[in-house]
């Protein structure tokens, strides 16, 4: 038996690592940076997500702040789900199959769910609940990300279907639950007297009114100016 979970997606996996085969060099090379550079990028989204959130209400910067926590939370639980599975490597395991694009992960690095797919899933939406406008990209990327897992041969197609729906999940609940209490959190921030503290949950929606409403409007005038000068 080829693999140990109830879904069995052999046919398939020999189907598209047969195609990674078939390509050119140069998608090869691009899957394989791919796989790894997905991630580097969503950090990058995090961290982009969180620096505008710094000038929202401290609702929306709970949730830019919980984005990276519940996706290393679902990372956490995909890697216990491995040691319940214990699914060995399809580039090990499946008779007939192209050679791995990739080295193929050592014996013990068990294959169920994909944490790659794990973390993109989570990643994409809860980005998305972060920054909605941001769907367009973070869907397609997660979904890339984990095609890639196949494509260079270390994952089922079982493995990063799961992963996906594992991290979206996870990420979803624990923003949601987390929303609330994160935002007391960052009003009581916003109100600390260390500097650091201050900085990182940033001025928040009030300061911005503030700025935007009296920056350019003239003083009023004194109280009987006008009679004066009419006096003289």
């Amino acid at each position: 038996m080829e693999s140990n979970t109830p879904v069995d997606t052999s046919d398939l996996y020999r189907d598209i690592t047969g195609f990674a085969h078939d390509t050119p060099a140069w998608l090869q090379t691009v899957a394989e940076v791919w796989t790894e550079a997905g991630l580097l990028l969503f950090g990058v989204l995090f961290v982009a997500a969180w620096w505008r959130a710094r000038r929202g209400d401290p609702r929306a910067l709970a949730i830019s702040v919980l984005a990276p926590l519940g996706t290393a939370l679902a990372y956490v639980v995909s890697e216990l789900s491995k040691s319940v599975v214990d699914e060995e490597r399809p580039c090990r395991a499946v008779a007939g199959a192209a050679a791995s694009l990739v080295e193929c992960p050592p014996v013990g690095d068990w294959s169920f769910p994909s944490n790659h797919s794990t973390i993109a899933g989570a990643a994409a939406v809860a980005l998305v609940l972060a920054w909605r406008s941001l769907a367009w990209l973070t869907l397609p990327m997660a979904v890339l990300m984990a095609f890639s897992r196949v494509f260079v041969g270390v994952h089922y197609p079982h493995d990063v279907a799961v992963g996906l729906l594992l991290g979206a999940l996870v990420a979803f609940l624990a923003v949601r639950v987390g929303t609330r209490p994160g935002a007391r959190v960052v009003a009581a921030m916003r109100g600390s007297s260390t500097g650091v503290v201050r900085w990182f949950a940033g001025p928040g929606d009030a300061a911005v009114r503030g700025d935007a409403g009296g920056a350019h409007l003239p003083a009023p005038p004194q109280p009987g100016a006008y009679q004066g000068e009419r006096t003289r």
